[in-house]
């Protein structure tokens, strides 16, 4: 992944440059010398802000193994069956 930086003037003089570099990797847009803003692509954007579908796809993601995940004492026991 390719991180574009562009001044805000930049910016205004070559938009499709901006636009054209989202395809390697964000773009980076300063305001008098700092980063001020961020400029991704929809799909990069979509995966970042996407919302996971399982508990098993939040374990898995990235980081998650530094969550603590503390689970209540279990309140229900199994009952012996009678299979005469």
């Amino acid at each position: 992944m390719t991180v574009t930086t562009l001044s805000g003037r930049e910016l205004n003089q070559d938009l499709g440059r901006a636009k054209r570099a989202t395809k390697d990797g964000p773009v980076i847009i300063t305001d008098r010398g700092r980063p001020a803003h961020v400029l991704l692509s929809f799909d990069e954007y979509k995966r970042l802000t996407g919302k996971m579908r399982t508990l098993g796809d939040m374990l898995a993601a990235p980081g998650a193994e530094d969550i603590d995940l503390p689970l209540p004492q279990r309140t229900e026991h199994a009952q012996p069956v009678d299979l005469s």
